[in-house]
């Protein structure tokens, strides 16, 4: 368990107060921190190049910027893209201009932790991390709460630094809630983790080999899609709700028993020693090493493999049977 987890009673907003936020890029996470900043009473520039992030940012009654001018503006500047452009625009539109007593920030650790942003001298970071999707960040502040947060900074940052980090995050909503302290490494590594051994990369490899199964078997695919596709959403809802026990309450005793007694055989210690080799994996860097070149290598394997997953025949029937239910639709 952490140590502490802070609450509205350890935020000092005056630790914001006069201070300007540069949010660099106006995507999802981007909109939703600016919103909520400005709504708490924050000064918030807002850098975004032409397209539709800067429609979408003077629709909201912002005035968006060149990244490089709101970077040398302000005094926090949060990098709020995508993690594999953070490097190429922090070395050529944001360090060039950043100045001592100024506070990096993004929203992920990535970046930090691999490399790809190392603030100039004087110039501390600070990780603030929603632990929600944008439009619910967004979302949850409107109805007078908040997501919880993780908060972590560069080992030698300003006490006032980490002031300036739970201003922040409490001007999100994240007090509300609670603000989590960690490290870089940790949120960087257990972020990493989870998208691929559990959220993605392992829940979509389980969904597809067990639709395969069913579908080799004789069902028709219809059938093997309900059953492994469509209703995760039921099960996904139940434990994210209440946790594992609460969503065995809530099923039925016939799988409340099939869980017990299938699951540890599809997921066994084997499935978890290639866990312990993918956690080793992130630790040492291999992983970030090889997605680095392949961004560089301008994304070949991830373009095929999206080409791949269109083909695949849970996605064809599954795109059939979407279409009877609009209420489904996807954003």
């Amino acid at each position: 368990m952490a140590e502490k987890i802070y609450t509205a009673e350890d935020c000092d907003p005056q630790a914001l107060r006069g201070k300007r936020v540069a949010i660099i890029g106006y995507g999802a996470q981007g909109r939703a921190h600016a919103l909520n900043l400005r709504d708490s009473g924050v000064e918030v520039l807002v850098g975004q190049r032409i397209g539709a992030g800067h429609a979408r940012a003077v629709a909201d009654g912002f005035q968006p910027m060149p990244l490089m001018q709101a970077a040398r503006d302000a005094d926090v500047v949060n990098v709020l893209l995508p993690d594999e452009v953070h490097g190429k625009v922090f070395n050529q539109y944001i360090a060039p201009v950043m100045h001592s007593g100024q506070v990096l920030m993004a929203c992920h650790g990535f970046s930090y932790h691999y490399g790809l942003m190392v603030p100039p001298p004087g110039v501390d970071y600070v990780l603030v991390a929603p632990k929600g999707a944008g439009p619910q960040v967004r979302h949850q502040y409107e109805l007078g709460g908040g997501v919880p947060c993780l908060i972590a900074t560069s080992p030698k940052a300003r006490p006032e630094s980490l002031q300036i980090g739970l201003a922040y995050a409490a001007a999100l909503g994240g007090a509300r809630a609670g603000i989590i302290p960690t490290t870089v490494a940790a949120e960087t590594e257990t972020d990493l983790f989870g998208e691929q051994v559990v959220l993605c990369g392992g829940v979509n490899q389980l969904v597809i080999k067990a639709f395969d199964t069913l579908v080799e078997a004789g069902y028709a695919p219809e059938l093997a899609y309900f059953e492994c596709l469509h209703e995760l959403m039921l099960t996904v809802d139940l434990l994210h709700r209440g946790g594992i026990a609460y969503m065995r309450k809530m099923i039925s005793n016939t799988a409340e028993y099939g869980d017990c007694y299938s699951g540890q055989r599809i997921i066994d210690d084997n499935t978890k020693q290639r866990m312990r080799q993918i956690l080793t994996e992130i630790q040492n860097g291999q992983f970030a090493k090889k997605w680095i070149q392949e961004v560089e290598a301008g994304m070949p394997a991830l373009e095929a493999q999206r080409a791949a997953t269109e083909q695949l025949p849970i996605e064809q029937v599954g795109r059939t049977l979407r279409a009877r239910m609009p209420w489904l639709k996807a954003d």
